[in-house]
């Protein structure tokens, strides 16, 4: 019983690290950006900062751009089979509380979308309530089968063949172009109520727009199964076995990355009609992308079982446990110091001091995340959503 539990522990253990190892991805990539919120130093102070804004913003983006997210989609997915499961142990029905959870998480993700445009709550929200009840009684493979064609993005393989058998077709002007323009003034110009009033409507038109473009909505769908049949595999379990399809993994993501991430480049010198180039990029960087998130995933898994001293990793586990208090702080703390109604630091911060502001911000909230926790079992929004989550629930 003491190993089985041992087992569980790791599992969970190891599941924070990650999640807190995509936060702190999520945020420091969020303050180079100043909050979707792009406006930047017309100069920077000093010349050898060309160098290290450029650097750091290449670097970052090539390390977490649109990985730190999936890992995140990923865990989430995996939670749900983790809560899942412990009811049915229990002989209970997790779905109908699951909806419910989402419709609490719709409300935070609303709370959270009050101060910044690129709030993903709420899409987590509307993805998790179709997709996870719908198919957590599936089979492992009819799973897999639908995880696959979500992970493909079959949309823009239909944008393709469309476009191939119609000459004829233009592609249409940017949604998310347009609303993100109108969000950029109000971050520029506007007051506070004035950017929460526009928070509500444009920002989150900007958000969902952009994520329909970029095929993040079939791809979130995709990494929730994902994540819950690791679950069900006892993935992040160690075992010899685990280890050799963990090292299998490594070799196939890094053999289909640098292929795809050099396909990516070369393609725009070699397709010129832009209706099949750009969901053709959509498709090959949406892989590319997956292909590295597979190789920081696996790699934290390797050294978190492999390595003796784990007092590093284990420093992301609180912190990933408060994923939820984290992200929508940084939403409220990036508004404030780099939105017109708060401090409007973009006019002064370029990438290089950005980027150290946000390295400060995540050592704050870990610094937050140990008195909390020595105080309270749960984060404030965490707790906040567990507790209405099992709202009259009587055991």
């Amino acid at each position: 019983m003491e190993q089985v539990i041992t087992e569980r522990n790791a599992r969970i253990d190891v599941a924070d690290v990650l999640r807190g190892f995509a936060v702190m991805g999520i945020i420091i990539l969020h303050s180079i950006e100043h909050f979707n919120f792009y406006s930047f130093p017309a100069e920077v102070p000093f010349e050898w900062m060309k160098f290290t804004d450029k650097a750091i913003w290449d670097g970052l983006f090539f390390t977490f751009g649109g990985k730190a997210y999936a890992i995140f989609a990923f865990l989430f997915g995996f939670s749900f089979f983790i809560q899942d499961d412990n009811q049915k142990r229990r002989g209970k029905d997790f779905r109908l509380r699951f909806m419910w959870r989402m419709v609490l998480l719709f409300i935070i993700g609303q709370f959270n979308a009050a101060f910044f445009t690129g709030e993903i709550l709420t899409m987590y929200a509307l993805i998790g309530i179709i997709v996870l009840p719908l198919c957590c009684r599936l089979s492992n493979k009819t799973i897999t089968i639908i995880a696959i064609i979500l992970i493909i993005q079959p949309f823009d393989w239909g944008k393709i063949i469309y476009a191939i058998t119609h000459p004829d077709y233009t592609i249409g002007k940017s949604l998310a172009s347009y609303y993100f323009k109108l969000a950029f003034e109000v971050q520029k110009n506007g007051t506070f109520l004035e950017t929460v009033r526009m928070n509500m409507y444009e920002g989150q038109m900007a958000n969902m727009t952009w994520a329909l473009e970029h095929g993040r909505l079939p791809q979130t769908a995709a990494l929730f199964l994902f994540g819950m049949l690791a679950g069900r595999k006892g993935f992040f379990l160690y075992s010899e076995k685990n280890e050799q399809l963990w090292l299998k993994m490594l070799g196939i993501a890094l053999l289909c990355f640098f292929p795809l991430y050099g396909l990516n480049n070369m393609l725009p010198d070699f397709v010129s009609r832009k209706e099949i180039l750009t969901p053709l990029l959509l498709i090959i960087s949406s892989l590319r992308n997956l292909s590295f998130m597979v190789v920081l995933m696996i790699g934290v898994l390797l050294v978190f079982y492999r390595t003796k001293n784990r007092s590093f990793l284990m420093k992301f586990a609180p912190y990933g446990k408060l994923s939820l208090t984290h992200y929508i702080g940084q939403s409220i703390v990036g508004s404030l110091f780099f939105y017109h109604w708060g401090f409007e630091l973009g006019r002064y911060l370029g990438i290089t001091y950005s980027f150290i502001f946000g390295i400060l911000f995540v050592i704050l909230q870990m610094a937050f995340t140990h008195w909390w926790l020595r105080r309270f079992k749960h984060g404030p929004f965490e707790g906040i959503w567990r507790r209405f989550t099992w709202i009259g629930n009587k055991n």
